[in-house]
């Protein structure tokens, strides 16, 4: 038992070692809350790598009881694929969209405002459920350490509610604290399952036997395996949020070299395309996608091949399929049940961790949705450090909600989970394909127009088979959910809380959310965009009542024309003022002149 705690501590300061630190100069060079590579990894990948904990047991979930787990290979092969084709289209899209908003800023540039409003509506349902699927989870694990899977829902919700509210605590201190502390918990977490698979291979030299199976498999034809096995497919491919996520939230990245970037510029200067196409925060943030491309697959293949030799999944022996995994492996070693309970502590731990991509991003989300017309202005708020409190602090609350709605049970949460993630990643390969037609030509052109069209056409793809695959288990409202939102964020839009002039949006982006530079030109011209689209509805609502002779006058003058997007951004002038202060009316001086000016406080009372 010694060894193993002395390896346990070895490998925690290890991990706390290497963590990032925020330093105080960030705050002043860079703004509030930015970040570098290792606390991107952390913030904006810890969904992704925690997926481990529960994507491979979802995939057997939907084989296992009928005896077709031998099968799941097919799954991870189609699984692998599409991780490297979605992230392939990420890394990409970075280099175009380098200021943040992921496929919502690519379909208002290059498609229509409705797929905007598709995307926003979209991914903060998704950003919910991120938090309601990875909160239970961790709350999973901790009961599977004491064998107690299958415990009241009442614990399962109460432990669920109360890791959520951890991380909606370290979330809204600052992106600096939270992605040191999440960043020691992923290195812990990656020594030592480099330690357990380590332990599952001398269990499988040595013969340990596969543990007995408890109940009968149930019949299935040959069209039922079929289904079986796209529904493992589907169940399997989660956490994609995490590309979106980065694309996303970008704004919030250091635009400087990542370390191994500014080494590799001075001692492989031949590497040198290299190393410019991982620069500047586009390159971190591709840094982070990449390694998405790849780990799904790998840690789904390792997990499915173990699974199966050992026959352990979800609930066998009163444990997770991971937590069988982790007691075989690590029983191999000397006092390895130390390992065992850190390894499922470290679970909770992380899996409530993942919650902070989802906080991150919803942050990320909604005040572009204030500035737009979507969400009331009364929501935004941005703090010292950076963080976007009342977006946090409302979605923490919608998401406990939801934890209770659905009695705390992950199974209930999991077929909302990962659906609606597939319709952005969609929009977002339609808007690469016009922007491929739009700026390439010849072979180029042919040939990237094409590998977007195929990457938009499988994630719809993907998205359909997601709704059939989990539609017994209530996949179905998902299309219900999903109808009500965009139903009601038109509604908020066309009412007079939508509107939105140039004065207004100029004050939310630039001094209430306090966004500078190229990012807080796009929200502005998407804003205008979307002011736009909202003028052309009244005009046609208005046009359809005449048909049935009810004249009803469009209550606003024709909005403010946001014109092409590149002069916007000032492509050429990046430093230049916002393009809205010529519609900014200055105030008329007065007797005494001109009226003083004062700087808005630090804090707000909340």
């Amino acid at each position: 038992m010694l060894f193993s705690i002395g390896l346990l501590i070895v490998i925690v300061f290890v991990a706390f070692k290497i963590a990032p630190v925020e330093k105080e100069e960030h705050a002043h060079i860079h703004g509030a809350g930015q970040i570098g590579l290792l606390a991107a990894v952390a913030l904006f990948g810890v969904d992704y790598f925690t997926s481990y904990y529960y994507a491979t047991g979802e995939l057997m979930s939907a084989l296992h009881p009928y005896g077709e787990q031998k099968y799941a290979y097919i799954a991870v092969v189609v699984i692998a694929f599409a991780n490297i084709v979605f992230g392939s289209l990420y890394i990409y899209s970075l280099g175009i969209f380098n200021e943040g908003g992921g496929s919502y800023t690519a379909s208002m540039r290059y498609l229509k405002p409705t797929l905007s409003l598709i995307v926003a509506v979209t991914l903060i349902e998704d950003y919910v459920l991120t938090i309601v699927v990875s909160a239970l989870s961790g709350g999973d694990q901790l009961l599977s350490i004491i064998n107690a899977y299958d415990a009241n829902w009442f614990w399962h919700f109460l432990i669920g509610a109360a890791l959520a509210a951890v991380t909606w605590f370290l979330t809204i201190r600052g992106r600096g604290e939270s992605a040191r502390t999440v960043f020691t918990m992923l290195g812990i977490f990656f020594m030592l399952t480099v330690i357990m698979i380590a332990g599952l291979i001398l269990a499988d030299l040595n013969g340990i036997p596969a543990a007995a199976t408890t109940t009968a498999y149930q019949s299935a034809s040959l069209a039922d395996a079929i289904l079986h096995m796209i529904t493992a497919s589907m169940k399997g491919m989660v956490a994609l949020t995490g590309l979106e996520a980065m694309s996303n939230g970008i704004q919030f990245v250091i635009d400087e070299d990542a370390a191994i970037v500014k080494w590799g510029k001075k001692k492989l200067p031949r590497l040198k395309k290299l190393w410019d196409f991982y620069s500047g925060k586009e390159g971190i943030g591709r840094f982070v996608q990449t390694s998405f491309l790849f780990y799904g697959g790998l840690t789904t293949l390792i997990l499915t091949f173990f699974a199966i030799r050992f026959n352990v999944f979800d609930g066998t022996l009163g444990r997770t399929l991971v937590g069988n995994l982790a007691y075989i492996g690590f029983e191999q070693l000397p006092g390895g049940v130390v390992l065992y309970w850190a390894y499922q502590f470290l679970a909770v731990g992380l899996l409530a961790a993942a919650s902070m991509t989802a906080f991150q991003d919803a942050q990320a989300t909604e005040w572009r949705d204030v500035a737009i017309g979507e969400i009331p202005e009364v929501i935004i708020y941005r703090d010292p450090r950076g963080t976007f409190t009342r977006s946090v602090t409302i979605t923490f609350g919608v998401a406990v909600l939801i934890m209770l709605l659905v009695h705390g049970q992950t199974d209930l949460a999991a077929p909302f989970y990962g659906v609606g993630v597939f319709l952005p990643i969609m929009i977002m390969g339609l808007a690469i394909r016009q922007h491929i037609l739009q700026n390439f030509s010849g072979r180029a052109r042919t040939w990237g127009a094409n590998m977007a069209l195929f990457a938009a056409l499988l994630s719809g793809t993907v998205f359909i088979g997601q709704l059939v695959g989990k539609w017994e288990e209530g996949g179905w409202i998902r299309l219900i959910s999903f109808t009500t939102l965009f139903t009601t964020a038109h509604l908020v839009l066309l009412s007079p809380v939508g509107y939105r002039e140039p004065k207004q949006i100029h004050r939310i982006v630039r001094e209430k959310a306090r966004v500078r530079g190229a990012m807080a030109s796009i929200v502005e011209w998407q804003s205008l965009k979307m002011q736009e689209y909202r003028y052309d509805l009244l005009l046609s609502i208005a046009r359809f009542y005449e048909l049935f002779g009810i004249r009803r006058p469009v209550r606003y003058e024709r909005p403010v024309v946001a014109g092409d997007y590149d002069h916007a951004l000032h492509v050429d002038h990046p430093d230049a003022p916002s393009f809205l202060d010529q519609y900014i009316k200055e105030p008329e001086p007065k007797l005494g002149g001109a009226p003083k000016q004062t700087e808005p406080g630090e804090r707000e009372i909340m």
